[in-house]
Formats: C-alpha cells, structure tokens, sequence
C-alpha cells in the first residue's frame, strides 16, 4: 500500500513540474517572440491578423492540437515554434526534478534554491538558443544576464564532478578552476572568431561561453564544446541537405 502511494505520489509531482515547465515556455514564447522589439507586458495576439487571443487558444501544447494548427480568425498557419518551445521547456522542468528529486524528499528549502537557479539558467538559454535560431544572433543582453548569474552561482553551487554535491546548492568560495573556467573557454571560441574573420564563429559565441564555462565548471565545459561542436556539425549537415 505504502509503495502504490508513493508512485502515486511521484506520478503527481512529475505531473506537476512538467506542466509548470509547459506553462513558462508559453512565457518564454512571448520573450523570445517580443525581445528587442515590444514590452513583455499586455495580451497576447495573433502574429498574421493581430486578433487578441481567448484562454482556450493560449492552452500551453494543448491549443496547438485543438485549433488544428491555424488561427481560428485568419486561418494562418501557427508557428511550430510554440508547441516545441513549450514541449521542451516541460522536459527540461521535469528533468530538473528528476536530478534533483532526492533532495525534495529530505531538504525541500535546499531543493527549491538549487531548482529556480538552474530553471532559470535553462529558460534563458532556451530563449538564446531558439532567438538565434530565427534570428542568426545572439542577443548581448541576454549573454550578460546569463554571465552574471553564473558567475554569482560559483559562490552557491557546486559545479564540478569531483564532488559528492555536485550542482547543489552549498555556499562556498571557488578555487582559481571556477574563475577561469569561462574566461579559458571564451577565449577559445573569441580565437575562433578571431583568426576566421568572423566566418567560422560569431563573437556571440564568444560571449555566451563566459557564463557557460561557470555554468558547467572544470573540466566538464570542456566536453560540453566538445559535445556543442559535434551536434552543431550534424545538425548544420542536416539541413544543408535538406
């Protein structure tokens, strides 16, 4: 009975975290839609006809599905963006949950610092990333608030395997590796852009992999470039070839 529960239990929560990760990739929708060129604020509308937009067509992933894919005034297409963005958003909530579920079960105030820190830090990389993808930029303003939240995360969060707390929230001082593992890696990337005349990389890259060295730490940013090269090349293949 206590095991049945305790599924039970875990199905809910797992529920939970991944509808809440839907509900703010609808947010982050809105973000990467209006950055740079409208407030945040006021409601949402159509992108072809401008018509405000009812509850029931705002349903993160669901009303995507329920209004066959097309806007029910003008019967434009919907963006494909909008459900991904919200699916993987959900995921993304989920497994952060999913790592960090043992800690809500034993230090729930620890759990939730250590959950909002690393939510946000993936809600912003998640609007880079699809802002770049639509656009072929990445924004400064968001490097930088990336940038300045990891780099105060190196006082609060253990980012190295070496340690049984890895990723955790735990006060501390970093060591030398901590503080030079963003500058080393953007230096990299900054070589990149540097001696191809910006045609192999852009600076933005270069900007970005500050906050993404103190995101991931030493040595572990080294194989997250390694890993970013190598999906990037399949991935750019692929839609050469298509």
């Amino acid at each position: 009975s206590w095991y049945a529960g305790s599924n039970k239990m875990f199905f809910i929560l797992t529920t939970i975290f991944f509808i809440f990760g839907l509900i703010i990739g609808s947010f982050l929708n809105v973000v990467i839609l209006r950055f740079n060129t409208q407030s945040l604020g006021g409601h949402s509308g159509c992108t072809s006809c401008n018509r405000q937009l009812t509850w029931h067509e705002l349903i993160p992933l669901l009303s995507f599905f329920i209004l066959g894919r097309r806007c029910l005034n003008c019967k434009n297409k919907i963006s494909i963006q909008y459900p991904l963005v919200e699916f993987f958003t959900g995921i993304i909530f989920l497994s952060l949950f999913l790592k960090f579920q043992d800690l809500f079960f034993s230090n729930q105030s620890v759990f939730f610092i250590t959950y909002i820190y690393y939510a946000i830090l993936f809600s912003i990389l998640i609007v880079i990333s699809v802002y770049d993808l639509k656009h072929k930029i990445i924004p400064d303003k968001l490097s930088f608030i990336f940038g300045i939240i990891t780099f105060i995360g190196l006082f609060f969060f253990h980012n190295t395997v070496a340690l049984s707390r890895d990723f955790i929230f735990q006060p501390h001082f970093p060591n030398y590796l901590g503080f030079l593992s963003g500058l080393v890696i953007s230096l990299h990337f900054g070589l990149f852009w540097l001696l191809s005349g910006g045609r192999l990389m852009g600076l933005g890259d270069a900007k970005l992999a500050i906050g993404l060295g103190w995101f991931l730490g030493w040595p572990m940013i080294f194989s997250g470039t390694v890993f970013a090269f190598w999906s990037g090349a399949i991935i750019g293949i692929l839609g050469i070839l298509i």
